[in-house]
């Protein structure tokens, strides 16, 4: 087993967690903010689907699927919507509302159905290119893979802990 099929393996289990949630996603627990917190699932999931999205169009040169796929219109979030998530503002995680929680997880899974696909074209040694100077050390191609995925299994993890908790606001 190479470094790509290790990656490979890795990049499938989220889209199992994911999944996962279907039978817990209704308006309320989509956007119940457990504590007052600014995040709510939907904003994790939209998160979680746009961080590897953007992230990976940066690394294949695509379109996004954001727009490709029309998820921008089918939620409708308006600016908000067209951006990661790190930084926003109360205001702007407050935005995030959406009520449709199988298209969230339609998102998610066709974010990682994508990365899936890249790597089946890319070699082990692809994963050492440099693909970000800016940082110390750079940023290869792999190391830029590993964070799109830890935080996609981090996000879907945090998103099952509230759908799991009792709803209080």
């Amino acid at each position: 087993m190479d470094a790509v099929d290790i990656l490979r393996d890795l990049s499938s289990r989220p889209r199992a967690a994911a999944a996962a949630l279907r039978d817990h996603l209704n308006p309320v627990s989509l956007n119940a903010r457990p504590g007052g917190h600014d995040n709510s699932v939907a904003w994790l999931l939209w998160h979680t689907g746009r961080e590897i999205d953007v992230q990976l169009a940066g690394l294949t040169g695509d379109e996004q699927l954001w727009t490709a796929r029309g998820f921008d219109a089918r939620f409708a979030l308006g600016q908000v919507g067209d951006t990661v998530g790190v930084g926003h503002s109360s205001a702007e995680a407050r935005r995030i509302l959406v009520d449709d929680g199988e298209g969230l997880l339609e998102y998610v899974d066709a974010t990682l159905a994508a990365i899936e696909r890249y790597l089946e074209m890319i070699t082990a040694a692809d994963l050492e290119d440099v693909i970000d100077a800016q940082w110390d050390p750079p940023v290869t191609r792999g190391a830029r893979l590993v964070s799109i995925v830890d935080d996609a299994i981090q996000h879907l993890a945090q998103a099952a802990y509230v759908l799991g908790m009792p709803l209080r606001d």
